[in-house]
């Protein structure tokens, strides 16, 4: 139930964060066996570079202590979104936080939305659209990909949060999004080699007042011919962001200065050369930034479209 609420001590069954440091951090179910590669039931003993860890021991223990390994020591987190994405086990390439953050925002999530996502994966994003749009809200996603379906089942009601989305097996480009979320949906969320198949299933999907649509595709061909299919439909509004995650490291500079005054109190000034201005500088230790050597890395390009009222109630009616 670690996902569900907030909580100060750590349980069985809990999913915690093993965090030794920003780059090295395990998810970990607390639980006292588990099956190893033999199939045999044996303690849970996690192994990490500081050595290992009884995870049994980790229940009652409160989030954000510090924890001795068999070699060192690390801290027991509860589990974010963020720390998720992180930390999950991937079965397809996933979104991360800066994109799903952007992609929040441009939906205009709020806790009682009631949201479509297409292409489930390895459920980053479908954690942060859950934590937006609960208590009262619920996320519907989809993927073509049955094992995956039944692993994300699996672990949202580990999680604590599979009151909050239901996971369906289905290819949404030729089946659409089923006669139960007619007009029933707020956005639509589709991560989809050939997301313009979807659009006609999407109109009939958002609410008659309206509603957004994003989209996120890493070919800038698939985002043409998705916007072509988006304004055929009515859509407004459309537009593409490309989120790069460029991070600046904060140093510390000295800066020669200049003594002006002392310069202009000195009789023979036309006669200083280069070196004789030397003894005027004053260094200053600035605070500044550097930039850093390498371009940020691509990830996708996120398409933004609004259904207004007025065409979602012609669409009903038509």
């Amino acid at each position: 139930m670690s996902f569900k609420c907030n909580k100060d001590f750590i349980e069985e069954g809990d999913v915690v964060i093993l965090y030794i440091n920003p780059n090295n951090m395990h998810q970990i179910k607390v639980k006292d066996k588990i099956f190893n590669k033999k199939g045999e039931l044996v303690d849970n003993v996690f192994q990490t570079t500081y050595g290992a860890l009884k995870v049994i021991s980790l229940i009652g223990k409160k989030y954000g202590s510090k924890v001795d390994l068999s070699k060192g020591w690390a801290h027991v987190l509860q589990p974010t979104p963020e720390l998720w994405t992180l930390t999950l086990p991937h079965r397809t390439q996933i979104i991360y936080t800066p994109d799903i953050s952007l992609i929040i925002y441009l939906l205009d999530l709020v806790p009682g939305s009631v949201v479509i996502e297409t292409g489930t994966g390895s459920g980053s994003l479908s954690h942060s659209l859950v934590r937006t749009i609960r208590p009262n809200g619920h996320l519907y996603t989809f993927d073509f990909h049955e094992q995956r379906v039944s692993l994300a089942q699996e672990e949202f009601k580990s999680h604590g949060i599979d009151e909050f989305v239901t996971v369906s097996h289905r290819d949404v480009c030729t089946q659409g999004f089923g006669n139960e979320l007619e007009h029933k949906v707020d956005a639509v969320f589709l991560d989809l080699p050939l997301p313009w198949l979807t659009i006609d299933f999407v109109v009939k999907s958002l609410k008659k007042s309206g509603g957004k649509l994003c989209s996120f595709s890493p070919c800038i061909e698939q985002v043409q011919k998705t916007c072509e299919k988006l304004a055929s439909k009515g859509f407004i509004g459309i537009e593409t962001y490309e989120c790069l995650q460029r991070e600046l490291t904060v140093i510390q500079k000295n800066l020669p200065v200049l003594d002006l005054l002392s310069v202009k109190n000195t009789v023979n000034f036309n006669s200083f050369t280069n070196e004789s201005l030397n003894k005027f500088l004053d260094p200053v230790k600035l605070t500044t930034v550097a930039h850093p050597a390498s371009t940020p890395g691509h990830t996708g390009y996120i398409t933004i479209a609004t259904l207004p009222p007025d065409f979602a109630r012609v669409t009903e009616e038509g």
